[in-house]
């Protein structure tokens, strides 16, 4: 570990990168201490910890409680992301012929992503803006005019466009994927202070109780560590296909593997199921003000996973993104066509088609074992919370615990490859 820490700063361009994703990092925790103007933040200190509210809070560094300039996070270009990729799929046929332009079609994606990013991001500050002002008796916006929840829902779009500006800039010039790095730092940030009203919660007060609760708190502690282990395994854990060449090739070996990891989609489809569930009520409440309204209780709990109906839709959501973004991370029929193209095939089965079928079949098996190791992970908290009545803290959930050690996983792997490239580049200019 400490070798590998020692390696990665002695490269000047790894450590040019940390130092610029720090620098980032740093921005972002400012701008999430900038309170919006014309709103009065202290009157959510109880409605944005919790449900819905309390995710979205977690994932913005506590933005949502300060009402901030970030209040509303990346959620809604994830939610854009997502409903561009679908419509990929042979529905829109101008970007299914986009998508397989390369780097041009990639960037035509990107514009419009942007673009629906930019809509969805103003209805759902619109919407946060008044269902919260409602849910905080009035108090929230100190002007409630039209011309007021306007305002403030251009600066939370300008807000969450900045903050994916800055995920860009990670992502180009930093160290790790830039959005992802952005929700970590969001997380973290949030588990000193909700360490701290667990262990009050627990401890402080408990009166006979104080050893029972004490007990309890070091069972979470350790169920927590052997989680992260498990999350740690499973994110390495792949499936070694043998591929075998026709010819060999100058450099190459007639025997070699296909690594398919039993998680393809990483963090992803957590990120993507989080993010996704965020956006409906805040658009509901632009349309519904009445908050205690049947309907409005109802898709309360539905878009709640801390509620039994949202865990099922957010399981439902888990399993649907596993499988969805791991044939986008793979491409079967990518991967076909380039084995095909060096006289590789896989033992038993015919090049193409056939290869294709059997990488989507075996890709689908591997996301079972995925979807179901997440969708574990993710809930088991929860459970735990709704069986023995443990109070429930989002930023030490499994969902948070999954976002962060994956990208912590996969920034490692950047660093690691990015220190065993300076090592071939010093050995080549020898």
């Amino acid at each position: 570990m400490f070798s590998f820490i020692k390696n990665a700063l002695s490269s000047r361009d790894v450590r040019r990168r940390i130092l610029f994703t720090l620098f980032i990092l740093a921005i972002f925790r400012l701008g999430s201490h900038i309170p919006v103007p014309g709103v009065n933040a202290k009157v959510l200190d109880k409605i944005a910890t919790s449900g819905l509210l309390g995710l979205l809070n977690t994932f913005g560094g506590g933005a949502l409680r300060r009402y901030s300039l970030f209040a509303i996070g990346v959620s809604p270009y994830i939610t854009s992301s997502i409903i561009v990729q679908l419509l990929q799929m042979d529905i829109i046929p101008k970007f299914t012929e986009w998508a397989k332009q390369g780097e041009v079609g990639r960037r035509k994606l990107n514009q419009w992503t942007i673009y629906l990013a930019i809509v969805i991001g103003y209805i759902q500050s619109l919407g946060l803006s008044f269902g919260m002002n409602q849910m905080s008796g009035l108090g929230l916006i100190k002007n409630p005019t039209t011309a007021t929840y306007m305002t403030i829902a251009l600066v939370l779009t300008a807000g969450t466009m900045f903050l994916v500006w800055l995920g860009e800039q990670i992502t180009r010039n930093g160290i790790g994927n830039g959005l992802s790095m952005l929700i970590m730092a969001g997380i973290v940030a949030q588990v000193p202070s909700e360490v701290t009203a667990f262990t009050k919660k627990m401890l402080i007060g408990a009166g006979d109780k104080f050893t029972q609760n004490a007990l309890i708190g070091l069972g979470i502690v350790l169920a927590l560590l052997i989680m992260t282990v498990i999350v740690v395994l499973m994110e390495r854990a792949q499936r070694r296909i043998p591929i075998h060449h026709s010819k060999k090739v100058s450099g190459a070996r007639h025997m070699a593997h296909l690594p398919l990891k039993i998680n393809s989609a990483g963090v992803i489809p957590v990120i993507f199921a989080s993010s996704f569930i965020t956006t409906p009520q805040t658009l509901i409440g632009l349309f519904n003000p009445n908050p205690d309204g049947a309907a409005m209780q109802f898709i309360s709990k539905l878009f709640n996973i801390q509620h039994p109906y949202g865990a099922i839709l957010y399981t439902i959501l888990l399993i649907a993104f596993t499988f969805f973004y791991s044939l986008i991370q793979v491409n079967p029929e990518k991967v076909a066509e380039n084995l095909q193209k060096q006289s590789a095939y896989i033992p038993s089965v015919r090049p193409g088609k056939d290869t294709e079928n059997y990488l989507t079949r075996m890709i689908n098996h591997l996301s079972g074992v995925g979807a179901i190791y997440l969708t574990v992970i993710a809930l088991l908290p929860i459970v735990v919370g709704f069986i023995w009545k443990v109070p429930s803290n989002i930023a030490l959930s499994g969902t948070s615990l999954l976002i962060v050690v994956g990208v912590a996983i996969e920034t490692a792997k950047q660093i690691e490859g990015r220190v065993v490239k300076r090592r071939y580049q010093g050995f080549l200019d020898l």
